[in-house]
């Protein structure tokens, strides 16, 4: 997603950065309690990591140690590519599946043959006149 707006505020005493497509989030900041809210225009729609890169380059801190600290924060939690989670391997223990499995169906099939099989006729049945 791109944004238009990039910057930091402040709340509960904890900087971060921030991105909006407008100018109407420092208003939903303030509302909301941010404190210290500093929201630049971009010069084009850009990713977050090509805004902190942006704010970074043009020294957007202003010698702030925490608002550096809260930018390259967000740069490396944007950055970092979190490794695929393996689930654990789990022995002894099989999942039930849902439904009957092919092997289910034909042995039914083969029983259903079988007592029909077994089934004995009567002699006076088989001349029976329909």
């Amino acid at each position: 997603m791109s944004y238009s707006y990039a910057g930091v505020s402040k709340l509960n005493g904890k900087i971060k950065a921030r991105f909006a497509n407008d100018q109407l989030r420092v208003k939903v900041l303030a509302k909301n309690g941010h404190k210290d809210i500093d929201i630049v225009q971009l010069k084009h729609p850009m990713s977050k990591i090509e805004a902190i890169d942006y704010l970074l380059s043009i020294n957007f801190d202003n010698g702030n140690k925490e608002v550096r600290a809260a930018l390259e924060a967000a740069k490396e939690a944007r950055s970092e590519t979190p490794a695929k989670a393996s689930k654990p391997a789990v022995k002894g223990v099989m999942k039930a599946k849902k439904g009957p499995t092919m092997d289910a169906i034909k042995a039914k099939a083969q029983a259903v043959k079988a007592k029909a099989a077994k089934v004995a006729v009567p002699a006076e049945s088989e001349d029976a006149p329909f």
